[in-house]
C-alpha cells in the first residue's frame, strides 16, 4: 500500500503524497499510540539518509520517549535539554545542520550529525515532538521543516 516505489515525484510532491498517506493511514483510528507507530514507521520508510525518526511525548513536564523507528534511545529529556528540549520548550521547530555544533546537544546516537524537531501542539497544549536525526551534516532543509511540520500537523489532528 506505502511502497517507496510510489514516491516517484518532484520532492515536493512526494512530500504531499506522503501526507495524504498518513491521512489514509490514521483515518478513523482514536489510539494514539498506534498512530504514532505508524506515523514514524511512514516516515522512516520515506526519509533517506535518516537513522532515527519519533516521538517523545510530554509526560509530568518532561519529555518521555514514544513510538520511534531506529537504535535505542535517551528515555527521558528535560524541557530545554538538548535540541528535543529546546524545540518543546520554545515550542518551535528546531533544525541543526552539525548536532556537534549545537550547545548541550545530547547524544543518544554518535552517529546522528544532523537534526530536525517538531513540536506537536494541539489546543495550545504541548503534546510532544516529533524527532528525526540522520547521519549526515546539513540534511534537513527549509523544504524538509515545511512538510514535515504539516505532516505534524496532519497527525496531531488524530491525537
Amino acid at each position: 500500500m506505502f511502497s517507496v516505489e510510489s514516491y516517484k515525484g518532484t520532492r515536493e510532491e512526494n512530500y504531499q503524497l506522503l501526507i495524504k498517506q498518513l491521512s489514509a493511514l490514521l483515518e478513523g483510528e482514536t489510539n494514539s499510540i498506534a498512530n504514532l507507530s505508524n506515523a514514524s514507521a511512514l516516515l522512516n520508510q520515506f526519509l533517506e539518509r535518516t537513522n532515527w525518526v519519533g516521538f517523545y511525548l510530554m509526560e509530568e513536564g518532561e519529555l518521555v520517549l514514544g513510538p520511534f523507528q531506529g537504535l535505542p534511545a535517551c528515555v527521558r529529556i528535560p524541557l530545554g535539554k538538548g535540541v528535543c528540549g529546546t524545540a518543546a520548550k520554545q515550542l518551535v521547530t528546531v533544525r541543526v545542520e552539525d548536532v556537534q555544533q549545537f550547545p548541550g546537544h545530547i547524544a543518544c546516537d554518535a552517529a546522528s550529525l544532523s537534526e530536525i524537531v517538531i513540536p506537536l501542539i494541539k489546543d495550545g497544549k504541548l503534546l510532544g515532538v516529533l524527532d528525526i536525526d540522520s547521519p549526515e551534516k546539513n540534511r534537513f532543509d527549509e523544504l524538509d521543516q515545511k512538510y514535515l511540520e504539516q505532516f505534524s500537523e496532519v497527525l496531531v489532528s488524530f491525537l
